[in-house]
């Protein structure tokens, strides 16, 4: 089929503030991608630094961040489009934003438009996050991902609780919805629920990439999928740990697989 997709939805662990050690462990998961021939793979919300917002002033990333340089390599040698999560500075305003690192080595800036907070009760160690509109500015960058003949859309986790936000993509001609989010346990039901509904509703592919760890002081859930654009579960990690849910789709359909990363 001329618009064949492969797709993945990346679920990482992050350590805390520690950028290089989060791109090491970003670029496993690219490798692996790699050998499955996928073109995209979007990785979960501020996967570069984990969700410590208190950490944000001093490693917000610029637009053109000299620490992107080792995914820009990798994008290039993989010929893979990479959706990578982290707070970024663009002018006197931080926002929480999704780098989009393509093969040509170009990087755009999906921006988050909603801000949000977690409740008090989702705190793993008693001590809540900031709200994000204390640290960050809502955004309005919102950029088309072009790979292999198909169009893409990026959100990034709040976002997707505005039915206008998927409506808009799917009118721009985005096939394919890439989700970088961070969903806690008690959340999880809801937002896969929407994702699917958007998926069959739009007639979009649709991407979750979500952590496979505690972040922030707060646990995830994991569970990273894919759904087609029928609404169809294709993929989905079970849980906790590191690793890859991927669907490719040709000419006899969907066919999809996860991989979970040794040691995660």
């Amino acid at each position: 089929m001329p618009n064949a997709r492969s797709i993945a939805a990346a679920q990482t662990i992050p350590r805390r503030g520690d950028v290089d050690a989060n791109i090491e462990h970003h670029a496993r998961l690219v490798h692996a991608a790699a050998e499955a021939r996928v073109q995209v793979v979007v990785f979960p919300e501020l996967s570069l630094t984990g969700y410590e917002l208190d950490l944000v002033g001093e490693l917000a990333f610029s637009e053109r961040d000299a620490r992107l340089a080792p995914l820009n390599e990798l994008a290039a040698s993989c010929a893979m489009t990479l959706v990578v999560g982290a707070p970024v500075r663009i002018g006197s305003r931080l926002h929480i934003g999704a780098f989009i690192v393509s093969p040509d080595r170009s990087v755009e800036i999906y921006t988050k438009r909603k801000l949000g907070a977690f409740p008090a009760s989702a705190a793993a160690d008693g001590v809540v996050p900031a709200a994000e509109d204390t640290v960050f500015h809502p955004g309005d960058r919102n950029p088309l991902v072009r790979f292999g003949g198909n169009s893409a859309a990026v959100v990034v986790c709040a976002d997707t609780g505005q039915q206008s936000h998927p409506r808009e993509a799917a009118e721009r001609g985005a096939k394919t919805y890439l989700a970088s989010m961070f969903v806690i346990p008690s959340d999880l039901n809801k937002e896969t629920v929407s994702l699917q509904t958007y998926a069959a509703r739009h007639s979009m592919a649709v991407v979750f990439a979500n952590y496979g760890g505690p972040s922030g002081g707060l646990d995830s859930a994991g569970a990273s999928a894919i759904w087609s654009d029928k609404g169809d579960l294709l993929a989905q990690l079970e849980g906790a740990g590191a690793g890859l849910a991927i669907a490719i789709q040709n000419d006899a359909g969907w066919g999809a697989r996860t991989i979970m990363l040794e040691g995660s």
